[in-house]
């Protein structure tokens, strides 16, 4: 794979709302790789936001410039729904009309050789129904996985990724197929630890009852309950540029995952075995989910409580 300019095959989903500068960068990354089919979608401004309107409007400016042929499709709503529905409902329209391809938030700057890497694994594992999803975003921070340049996960990443109309058709934006009594078992069954357990079993219920603004967790928890294979290389193809106030849900600058380079990948080498590489998925959750500090509350709860069964039936002086 040449980290040459590449003309991808698949339809691409692109997903503004309001932030020019970042939707410029990656626009340019798009229009380099000169998609055939091309979505957009934006959505609307804010009633309670005093610079939604023209920020909005300036970042639908920018997605006017395509300049090379081009099959163009936009949806640009009027109305603000949010993340969780705007999103969905975005991916519902992409994979109404496309069996299978990529999707690019305005913040997830794409190297140029993740467009191949997509469209090259889309076509491999298009009739193989354990794989569910494909990433271009790496959070190990140089650890590699396995033989290959790409390892398999249980976890789903959304910053820049690319999947087939098979799986979204099985999307539950409300988990209305779930209920939080088996999630537990079934998280413990993936992972094998009480603690991740118990903190994915706090995101369901949360999700579930729509405390969480969230379209991607229900997509994590389709993959869990699917026993889905996710595909992620071994070498970070997606920069998160959006870190800072105008993101939804990352927020803070000082993020060890803001602005992560991304590298190029000049071949597809392919993993000699399609097994889960579980401790890479942990070494994410635990520092997520701040793991060890659950545990060693959870550890000393359990000491107190022994604690206080032995003072209870020790016989009385």
């Amino acid at each position: 794979m040449s980290s040459t300019q590449y003309h991808t095959r698949s339809a691409i989903l692109f997903i503004i709302f309001n932030r020019p500068d970042t939707t410029e960068k990656v626009f340019g990354q798009i229009r380099l790789t000169q998609p055939r089919r091309l979505y957009i979608t934006a959505d609307g401004p804010r009633e309670d936001s005093q610079d939604d309107k023209r920020l909005c409007q300036l970042t639908r400016d920018v997605v006017k410039k395509v300049d090379w042929p081009c099959e163009v499709k936009t949806l640009f709503k009027e109305a603000n729904a949010g993340c969780k529905h705007g999103v969905s409902a975005a991916l519902d329209w992409f994979f109404d009309q496309e069996d299978e391809g990529i999707v690019l938030e305005d913040d997830c700057l794409p190297a140029n050789s993740f467009f191949k890497f997509c469209d090259d694994l889309l076509e491999k594992y298009r009739d193989d129904h354990r794989v569910r999803h494909i990433t271009g975003c790496n959070l190990q921070f140089g650890r590699k996985w396995g033989d290959g340049n790409y390892y398999f996960s249980n976890r789903v990443h959304v910053w820049g990724w690319a999947s087939w109309k098979r799986v979204w058709r099985e999307y539950d934006l409300n988990l209305d197929k779930y209920d939080a009594d088996g999630v537990r078992e079934a998280m413990l069954n993936i992972y094998g630890d009480d603690v991740v357990a118990d903190a994915w079993t706090n995101i369901f219920i949360d999700q579930k009852a729509g405390k969480t603004n969230s379209w991607a967790y229900p997509l994590d928890f389709a993959n869990f309950f699917n026993n889905g294979l996710v595909i992620i290389p071994n070498e970070n193809l997606i920069s998160n540029i959006g870190f800072g106030s105008g993101g939804t849900h990352t927020l803070t600058e000082e993020s060890i995952y803001a602005n992560i380079p991304f590298g190029e990948l000049d071949e597809i080498k392919h993993p000699a075995f399609m097994v889960p590489q579980k401790q890479a998925d942990l070494s994410i959750i635990n520092r997520d989910f701040d793991i060890a500090i659950r545990r060693r509350k959870q550890n000393a709860w359990h000491r107190r409580l022994k604690r206080w069964f032995k003072s209870a039936l020790s016989p009385l002086k």
